[in-house]
């Protein structure tokens, strides 16, 4: 179960930093609500699955998650240039976060 929840809260990591971009320094009112709503889940859902996982691992995984949808919404939308590096790049975090949960 911490598996699973670990996962949510790493791509609710990406809804609110994506949210987060999107507030406008929080001038906007619904990327604001959608960033504070995001980062209340996303917080819990971690400390949540630290309570059996190493703190280690599971930040790694999650940040990890939270990083390479981050940066894969802003290129598929257009908010970020893409290229073959940053996306091989990405596919490396993706690799290295299913790297950590087969050795844990």
């Amino acid at each position: 179960m911490a598996w699973i929840v670990l996962v949510v809260s790493g791509v609710l990591e990406a809804v609110w930093a994506t949210a987060l971009g999107k507030s406008a320094g929080f001038t906007r009112l619904n990327p604001s609500i959608v960033f504070l709503v995001a980062l209340t889940l996303s917080m819990a859902g971690l400390a949540y699955a630290m309570r059996t996982l190493p703190v280690g691992t599971a930040y790694a995984i999650w940040v990890g998650i939270g990083a390479a949808l981050t940066v894969g919404y802003a290129m598929v939308t257009g908010t970020e240039a893409a290229s073959v590096v940053k996306i091989l790049l990405i596919v490396g975090i993706v690799a290295c976060v299913v790297g950590l949960k087969i050795l844990h």
